[in-house]
């Protein structure tokens, strides 16, 4: 399946916020896990006299998280799911996290629940995968190498997948394909229109199986497209980003991105003020 989607997160678009002894990273799965599986991703950080802010912004997606820096496999690795705000973190101490982002609808097939079970907590994976959770925790970490971590979750991610022990609702999957290939940028009606059911129909089946709403996913998926052709962009103008997205006047596009990423745009853009090509950017740009 070809997915246009590729959902960003703020340390990508914030590396002047880095500081000495903080790196986060992403890694592309294998080609067989690529319809699955949007990135592994390592965040790492060595303790220094300031406190490091770590921001996560929704993206769509449902992790699989490892501490590895746990003294045992046990309660080390847990699921958090899709998240319909931004949490910035302060570290304070040493971390070391290895994640499995998911696409939302394949989430299911790895995690042999609806992905509602997990909104709002995070569940240990043993609690999800028995025995075989912990097992996992400990081979990964027991790896020295990312490159090996990786080996070991490809192995047991594709074991699943040929299990395919449960897979999401085919209503679900259909949906976010056409809000994929939409980038968001659609109506809960004229989405419901697309899949021939009724508006109330799709809303419940969204509420049962992934905890949030048709809209609210929506919104998500548009705003993660925006940001990836903010980031792809030399010279963006949010002025016209955000009329191509929908956002028909400033002080919705304002409200959304506050909503999403806790920050304005400007913020954002013009702390990469090194770039001199950025001076050469639309002066609309500078009324957000």
């Amino acid at each position: 399946m070809v997915r246009d989607y590729r959902p960003i997160q703020s340390p990508k678009l914030q590396k002047e916020m880095q500081r000495p002894g903080y790196s986060y990273q992403e890694y592309a799965p294998c080609e067989k896990l690529a319809p699955h599986v949007a990135c592994y991703w390592t965040l790492d950080y060595h303790a220094e006299a300031e406190r490091q802010l770590h921001r996560i912004i929704p993206d769509g997606c449902v992790d699989i998280i490892v501490d590895r820096l746990s003294p045992s496999g046990w309660k080390s690795a847990f699921v958090a799911g899709l998240m319909t705000q931004f949490e910035v973190l302060s570290l304070s101490g040493p971390q070391s996290l290895f994640g499995i982002r998911f696409y939302t609808e394949s989430a299911q097939s790895f995690l042999k629940f609806p992905v509602s079970a997990f909104l709002g907590h995070h569940v240990f994976l043993e609690e999800i995968w028995g025995a075989e959770g912990l097992y996992f925790a400990e081979e990964i970490l027991a790896a020295l190498t990312v490159t090996a971590v990786i080996h070991t979750v490809e192995k047991k991610l594709q074991q699943l997948l040929h299990a395919e022990a449960a897979s999401s609702h085919p209503l679900v999957r259909t949906s976010l394909q056409v809000m994929y290939a939409s980038k968001g940028v659609l109506s809960t009606s004229d989405l419901a229109d697309q899949l021939s059911f009724s508006e109330r129909h799709v809303r419940r089946t969204f509420d049962r199986e992934l905890g949030v709403s048709p809209k609210e996913m929506l919104g998500i998926i548009r705003f993660q497209s925006m940001l990836q052709e903010l980031y792809s962009s030399a010279v963006p103008s949010f002025t016209d980003m955000a009329l191509k997205y929908g956002y028909y006047d400033q002080s919705h596009f304002i409200k959304s991105f506050k909503r999403y990423y806790g920050m304005l745009p400007k913020q954002i853009w013009t702390r990469q003020g090194d770039d001199r090509s950025r001076k050469k950017q639309d002066v609309r740009f500078f009324l957000f």
